[in-house]
């Protein structure tokens, strides 16, 4: 009941705060059933947008439909200006929208229901078994038939060998061909009781800047990819939904079930210059606490790298290392 009543007040939330978005280009109309939807909210990020598009166009994603949080580089006006993005304008505070879920929750809502729907960052890129010879409708298609409503992912953190700003980043550029490694181990896990949800943390955000403070690392379970009906809500990033069902995304007899990753591509040459942008705005979770730590640890010019860091080669060698699985999908 106390879960239940949890969802209500999230989706009158969002309900709520429709009113403060405003639309800029509204092409909803073209959504046909059975279209697979993206839904991302984003401030000043056009230098990602032309990479970030043409992956998930190139994954089968039909429709984009974006929040735009008062960017000021253009990236508003770009977006508007493709044929498959509807998006829309806000000024109200990401804080108080809880961090752009209450918009999330209300576009989910209102266009997402009896759709796939992928709900990411402008600098998260799904990937799953087979992605590099299937398109999303394929596993999309075998998650109905198995009745899955819900995919996981885990974000994993990619960097790049040696400093940041020594590898600058050019619009329209894959952010791997210079972020291409990761921290093949050095991961915790553990269940929340509450919610059901494995809760992830650790990798080079954990070794670099929370080393002292592993605890308050950042989480890196994701729920991305949901058949969306209209009584679901996120209740914390996409980190756990409501209903509490659709957070069993792992097997709790011991076996396994598909999964993804969420290559993270944070750690660009543009990281120190956005990290001090929303250190500025204070409009992160925990009064920005996270990005007061990246604030600090930038200072020392770090070098994400280490001995055990891996260079991503596909799918397959995340696989080996556990860090995705087929399951049931062969």
């Amino acid at each position: 009941m106390k879960l239940r009543a949890c969802r209500q007040w999230l989706l009158a939330r969002a309900i709520r705060r429709r009113r403060r978005l405003r639309p800029v280009q509204n092409r909803t109309k073209r959504i046909h059933s059975g279209d697979i939807l993206l839904f991302m909210s984003m401030r000043n990020e056009k230098v990602r947008l032309p990479y970030f598009l043409d992956y998930y166009r190139r994954m089968g994603v039909q429709h984009f439909l974006v929040v735009d949080n008062a960017s000021n580089d253009g990236g508003r006006e770009y977006l508007a200006s493709q044929p498959d993005v509807s998006i829309w304008l806000t000024h109200a505070s990401y804080k108080d929208s809880r961090f752009g879920m209450d918009w999330m929750n209300w576009l989910l809502r209102r266009y997402g229901s009896g759709h796939w729907c992928l709900t990411v960052d402008p600098d998260e890129f799904l990937i799953y078994p087979h992605h590099d010879s299937r398109p999303l409708k394929a596993l999309t298609d075998w998650l109905d038939a198995s009745t899955i409503k819900s995919f996981s992912a885990m974000l994993l953190d990619m960097y790049p060998k040696g400093a940041l700003h020594s590898q600058p980043y050019a619009e329209g550029d894959d952010p791997f061909r210079t972020a291409g490694w990761f921290d093949p181990a050095n991961y915790t896990i553990r269940k929340n009781g509450e919610y059901g949800n494995l809760w992830i943390q650790g990798g080079p955000r954990g070794r670099v800047f929370f080393r002292d403070n592993p605890e308050q690392g950042p989480a890196l379970n994701k729920i991305p990819l949901v058949r969306w009906e209209r009584s679901y809500a996120y209740a914390s990033s996409t980190h756990m939904l409501l209903p509490r069902s659709l957070n069993v995304v792992y097997d709790e007899d011991g076996g396994e079930r598909a999964s993804g990753c969420l290559l993270h591509a944070k750690f660009i040459s543009t990281f120190a210059q956005k990290s001090a942008e929303e250190l500025k705005r204070r409009q992160h979770y925990a009064d920005s606490q996270e990005y007061m730590a990246y604030h600090s640890g930038l200072q020392e010019d770090p070098d994400f790298w280490c001995e055990e860091s891996r260079r991503y080669e596909d799918w397959r060698q995340l696989e080996d290392l556990g860090l995705i699985s087929k399951g049931n999908w062969a």
